[in-house]
């Protein structure tokens, strides 16, 4: 089965706004998280089995300002038999241009929290999938 990409759109407001007057990294981890949750919990069909296990990083590669409008892009990329990870990036959703990217891993949960697991058979076969899915592999 191939995967989705998940769209979702964000206006900068001032209230997102750090003492730089650009987006606090805090308010974009937020939204990055739930971009991502997102884009897991479509492929398992449960939002209630999908809990976080890491954030590996977020790239920040230009502040984006009030008034921008960021689209947050997700994709589950990698997954094992409880473990699903998720590539998200965040855009302009006017010129494309890259704010952030990074990696998310979710671990599907039963009802007691204890790992089960989530019977993904996904695949990446894409030249961009390919190379994500090799990305995903190697975080730790």
């Amino acid at each position: 089965m191939k995967t989705k990409w998940v769209t979702t759109s964000r206006l900068i407001k001032s209230e997102e706004l750090n003492h730089h007057g650009t987006l606090f990294a805090g308010r974009l981890a937020e939204w990055f998280v739930e971009a991502s949750f997102s884009a897991a919990a479509i492929e398992v069909k449960n939002t209630n089995q999908i809990v976080c296990l890491k954030l590996h990083g977020l790239t920040f590669k230009k502040p984006a300002k009030k008034g921008d409008l960021l689209q947050l892009i997700s994709q589950v990329v990698a997954h094992g038999t409880t473990s699903i990870t998720v590539y998200c990036k965040a855009q302009s959703g006017i010129t494309n241009e890259a704010f952030v990217d990074g990696f998310v891993t979710f671990v599907n949960v039963d009802e007691a929290g204890k790992k089960m697991p989530h019977g993904l058979n996904l695949s990446f076969d894409t030249p961009e999938l390919i190379e994500l899915n090799e990305q995903a592999k190697n975080l730790k």
